[in-house]
């Protein structure tokens, strides 16, 4: 039996992680830590709260002491440090808060680790380190090698924790591994971002704001996928190593939007294009050779399936993001979009 602390839990990909977790490994207990900020929400893991092999604290990666005490209780094996603010338009809007929790939070982590017993860690980053592609360039494909050539003050502090995890990998030893996501959609996610936001907006017959022609091009990856990823990395990759874990399925945000729209039987004259974002990456597109080759792993869902699967879990619980965008979330949707 292990224990395994799970930081970040209450969000989307790292409650995700924790239900499937759970279930894969009946036999392990799973301690999640969250600071419960706008993006945490406690409702994402009531269907696990009642496990006997489960623990949820409300602490912020930053807080050393409470970290620290947390660790002399639980003793963990493996820490999956899910936890990050990781909105870009949020970074460009305030950035020190991404550097605190993406990079001293993780330091704090990684410390927590060392004090007790070189405990094994995984760091959940994003491939939006590598910058971007361009578009004319299909052939063209993020790897583990790609250079780092951030674009926002959050792929910067991804970065800034990437490069930290590994010093402590060569300074000290610590038993680490990445690895690097393109988007995720599915279950539970916060509908600030794209796909929740678009499905939300039109089963309100509210305007779809989409960035300047909404042709940037993202590689989505069904969560799903993206646990069963994680799960192989922690217990079986390879010390030290940096993985990259994509969807193999690239789309236009436009197309997403158009894709959704037809799915809700809705009309294309909801979508309203805005002001593009500063330093919005053109194209992300990720190489999964690697996992595939040292563990077998590749994407199950093919995004049509995923989207579908996506677009019936948000039919199918309509409390559950009702609550999210009628509350603080709704002040900051309105200063986003308001204005442009």
């Amino acid at each position: 039996m292990s224990t395994v602390i799970v930081t970040g839990g209450a969000g989307f990909i790292g409650g995700n992680f924790v239900h499937y977790y759970l279930w894969a490994h009946p036999e392990d207990r799973v301690v999640c830590v969250d600071k419960l900020t706008y993006a945490g929400n406690l409702s994402t893991l009531a269907p696990v709260m009642d496990n006997p092999n489960f623990r949820f604290c409300k602490l912020d990666i930053c807080d050393r002491d409470g970290i620290f005490k947390l660790f002399e209780e639980e003793k963990p094996d493996i820490v999956i440090n899910f936890a990050a603010e990781s909105h870009v338009d949020r970074s460009i809007e305030n950035p020190q808060i991404f550097l605190e929790t993406n990079i001293i939070g993780t330091s704090v982590m990684m410390d927590a680790c060392r004090n007790f017993g070189n405990v094994r860690y995984h760091q959940v980053s994003t491939d939006e380190v590598y910058g971007d592609l361009p578009l004319d360039r299909p052939d063209m494909f993020f790897t583990e090698e790609t250079p780092i050539h951030t674009s926002s003050p959050y792929s910067s502090s991804k970065a800034g924790a990437d490069l930290l995890v590994q010093a402590y990998y060569r300074t000290y030893g610590l038993p680490i591994t990445i690895s690097r996501c393109s988007n995720n959609y599915g279950p539970y996610h916060f509908p600030e971002k794209l796909i929740p936001l678009m499905i939300a907006n039109c089963l309100n017959d509210k305007p779809l704001p989409v960035y300047g022609e909404g042709l940037n091009v993202r590689d989505w990856l069904y969560v799903e996928d993206h646990c069963k990823a994680i799960d192989l990395i922690v217990h079986k990759g390879r010390i030290g190593e940096v993985y990259n874990v994509g969807g193999h399925n690239e789309m236009k945000n436009i197309d997403i939007v158009k894709l959704i729209i037809k799915e809700l039987g809705k009309s294309e004259d909801l979508i309203t294009y805005v002001t593009d974002r500063k330093g919005h990456d053109l194209r992300y597109a990720i190489d999964p050779t690697k996992i595939h080759n040292e563990l077998g792993w590749l994407p199950e869902t093919k995004f049509a399936d995923g989207i579908k699967k996506t677009i019936k879990w948000y039919l199918e619980n309509r409390i559950w993001w009702e609550e999210i965008i009628s509350g603080e979330y709704q002040n900051y949707y309105d200063k986003m979009y308001s204005n442009r």
